[in-house]
């Protein structure tokens, strides 16, 4: 496992503005996409437990990971889940809720994007030392959501997954995300056997438009 700090998950995630998540239908599916999303420039990539054999997976591609990039695990609902992906590579946890989870992570000094809806849920995540919060599902409230929870927490650094694809990435950034997590917009079937080079394809689009983002 790469050893990864907070402050360099924050920056990383501030400057590439992408967590891209895999869901894949196999392993061997997750661990292909994983490596081309990579190798296409996307810096943070988490694969969920929702895949099967989740921990083959993240082994699989833990070693190539290049410098700089992070593999991480998302999904992760128990202790028992952040102690299995952890022995696997992953160097950062992403969570759907407040569970146990984000407590244990981190207290082995693992970084965790911790899933939140509400204020209370968002301050909850914090206090139990979340490195940032992953407002969950963003599409269902919009960007002007995002910014009222936001603002009573300076100190929170926000993270918008569920729905982001290329056109909502600006949009949720003017509204105070660090960056956007993308599932199905970015991923696609890439991660179930599908065309290798549409995932290539879409990757590039979204460094892209990363990359004209002001400050990125």
């Amino acid at each position: 496992m790469t050893t990864l700090d907070i402050p360099t998950l924050l920056d990383a995630v501030r400057t590439s503005r992408i967590v891209a998540v895999v869901r894949g239908d196999s392993a061997e599916h997750a661990a292909d996409a994983a490596r081309i999303l990579f190798r296409e420039g996307i810096r943070l990539v988490e694969i969920a437990m929702t895949t099967p054999e989740t921990p083959s997976a993240i082994a699989a591609v833990a070693p190539s990971v290049p410098k700089g990039s992070y593999l991480g695990a998302g999904t992760v609902m128990t202790p028992q889940d952040v102690d299995v992906v952890a022995a696997a590579g992953a160097s950062f946890i992403v969570t759907p809720s407040v569970s146990a989870s984000v407590a244990h992570a981190v207290d082995r000094g693992i970084p965790v994007l911790a899933g939140a809806f509400t204020a209370t849920e968002a301050y909850e995540a914090w206090r139990q030392g979340a490195a940032a919060v992953k407002l969950f599902p963003a599409s269902a409230v919009g960007p002007g959501y995002l910014k009222a929870l936001a603002d009573p927490f300076p100190q929170i650094p926000f993270l918008a997954v569920g729905g982001m694809g290329l056109a909502e990435l600006p949009k949720y950034v003017a509204a105070g995300a660090l960056g956007i997590g993308a599932g199905g917009p970015l991923v696609g079937d890439g991660a179930k056997g599908g065309d290798p080079g549409a995932l290539a394809e879409r990757a590039r689009a979204f460094v892209a438009a990363a990359a004209e983002l002001d400050g990125a």
